[in-house]
């Protein structure tokens, strides 16, 4: 049985192609580098990578290996097909423009097609942006974009290296944070949505980690009657976001 070939447009390897790539401004949406890489293109390389807050991991060869097998020299960026802003520069524009902000945090979702489900919902939905960690967060890819129909390219997707840091902007700037968590006893239609909003969701797995839903203004629950204990992420964060649009709608 074939494996199926990796799309080649989502990534970029060999240090030189490496440099290139972010000489050129391209949105590179993490560098892997081999353990023990050395020599001095390797250090013009890392000098950029500081200089242009590029997040990067070390991961033995064998990990750059199974995307691809060609001359990488232990370099391999990939590239993503969306920009990335920087949320505390994100919305303030948003109140100059007279909004009424609804933020989406979404807090370790990995699986890419949920990823992409849940911005689809966002856009119908009219979300001013969806806000993601470096670390632990679906990567943005081909299958996302096309999970996403699209919205990924109209949906602004704002990406922090402190997503507790970050919530707690939100929260400093006027934002109610509103944390969907199973282990709330307050239904989720009870929660006033109709101001300015952060809505947090965590993952299937995990759920939102506790420095994070400790920041939480309101933890709400969406009542589960059936035997299986959560619903898949990508539905509840349409639930949430959609009872904000009926809230602001019938609050308007």
């Amino acid at each position: 049985m074939n494996r199926p070939q990796k799309n080649t447009d989502d990534f970029i390897f060999g240090i030189r192609a490496v440099i290139e790539a972010i000489d050129s401004g391209k949105e590179v949406e993490k560098i892997l580098i081999k353990k023990g890489l050395g020599g001095e293109l390797f250090k013009e390389l890392f000098e950029k990578i500081k200089e242009n807050q590029v997040p990067f991991q070390y991961v033995p060869q064998e990990k750059i290996n199974r995307v691809t097998r060609k001359n990488h020299q232990g370099v391999l960026a990939f590239i993503s097909p969306v920009t990335f802003y920087d949320v505390e520069n994100f919305l303030p524009g948003l109140f100059e423009a007279g909004k009424n902000p609804l933020i989406l945090v979404l807090d370790q979702v990995t699986d890419v097609r949920n990823f992409g489900a849940i911005v689809r919902t966002a856009e119908c939905a009219g979300v001013d942006a969806v806000l993601i960690p470096e670390k632990g967060a679906a990567r943005i890819n081909a299958d996302a974009v096309k999970t996403s129909a699209g919205a990924l390219h109209l949906v602004p997707i704002c990406r922090t290296k402190d997503l507790k840091k970050s919530v707690l902007f939100l929260k400093e700037s006027g934002l109610k944070i509103a944390a969907a968590t199973e282990k709330s006893s307050d239904n989720y239609t009870q929660a006033d949505l109709t101001g300015p909003t952060a809505i947090v969701m965590g993952s299937e797995e995990r759920g939102i980690e506790k420095q994070i839903l400790n920041l939480a203004d309101a933890q709400v629950q969406i009542p589960i009657l059936g035997k299986i204990e959560s619903l898949n992420v990508s539905v509840a964060a349409g639930l949430l976001v959609y009872e904000a649009v009926r809230q602001r709608l019938h609050h308007s």
